[in-house]
């Protein structure tokens, strides 16, 4: 049910016996029903975010730089992934699970996009892939093989180093975008991401596709809005000007460590609640 208007919807009010898929996802884009897509690496949060009734889950390759301690996505390997987003199919009951192809794994060829997607299907239970840039060959490839394809377009973090860093794309570029943009709704994609983008382009984009857009950094026009799930929740040090912190849980972490320590060093922990006899 919505909470604010009381009738059912697409996503949230759906059927829970099965999962959300990309036609609740086109459903809802024809309804005008927003909805929220967040990172999840490991089956905590996905139990979590799927309880909360977040319809879609990615396996982002986000969880170099969020969960695997490296400096970007970059080093980020299929082998890495693939136990996490087995981790989080397994964690969750409705939400659709969309696994990132990391670089290097779908460049070279749709063969090999293609192998490396089968690899998540068969091996994670994976539901859909993303994939950076407008690879129009490969959406092909892959929608012709039975596997939804999101496509991700403005900022794409695994051509860091080309884009000259974490900079906001389509000021300049804007037409290249939307063009891109409708070739991959062309190819077969059943949504976009949309990072770090002006907003009226991410809002012209939005209006001119037939699929929904998942906007970060994109501003408030577009269909879905995504977030890494530590930025949701206060555990990134320096979160990046798009997020925003629900809660500060790095601070209560924090206090609970510091907690713990203190009942130890004072001999208070374990308790008679936490001992056998």
């Amino acid at each position: 049910m919505s909470s604010t208007t009381g009738t059912t919807t697409t996503l949230y009010g759906g059927a829970a016996h099965r999962r959300v898929t990309i036609l609740d996802l086109k459903k809802a884009k024809t309804a005008g029903e927003k909805w929220a897509m967040l990172t999840s690496y490991e089956q905590m949060t996905a139990e979590i975010f799927d309880a909360a009734g977040i319809p879609v889950l990615l396996v982002g390759d986000s969880a170099g730089n969020n969960f695997l301690g490296e400096e970007n996505t970059i080093p980020v390997t299929v082998d890495d992934l693939i136990p996490l987003t087995r981790a989080v199919v397994r964690g969750s009951k409705r939400a659709l699970v969309v696994a990132d192809l990391p670089f290097g794994s779908y460049e070279s060829s749709p063969e090999q996009a293609l192998a490396t997607s089968i690899r998540f299907f068969k091996e994670a239970g994976a539901m859909a892939v993303k994939l950076e840039g407008a690879h129009l060959a490969t959406v092909e490839k892959l929608t012709a093989a039975g596997i939804p394809v999101m496509g991700h377009l403005g900022l794409t973090p695994q051509s860091l180093h080309q884009l000259g860093g974490y900079r906001v794309q389509g000021r300049e570029d804007g037409e290249a975008i939307l063009q891109a943009a409708l070739a991959l709704e062309k190819a077969g994609a059943f949504a976009i991401v949309l990072e770090l983008v002006p907003a009226g382009l991410a809002g012209k984009i939005t209006a001119a596709l037939s699929i929904p857009t998942i906007g970060i950094g994109a501003g408030v026009n577009c269909d879905a809005q995504v977030l890494v799930w530590t930025d949701l929740v206060g555990l990134t040090a320096n979160p990046p000007k798009l997020a925003k912190a629900y809660r500060n849980l790095r601070s209560e972490i924090s206090a609970a460590a510091q907690e713990f320590a203190a009942d130890v060093r004072g001999g208070t922990f374990p308790g008679a609640e936490n001992t056998f006899n």
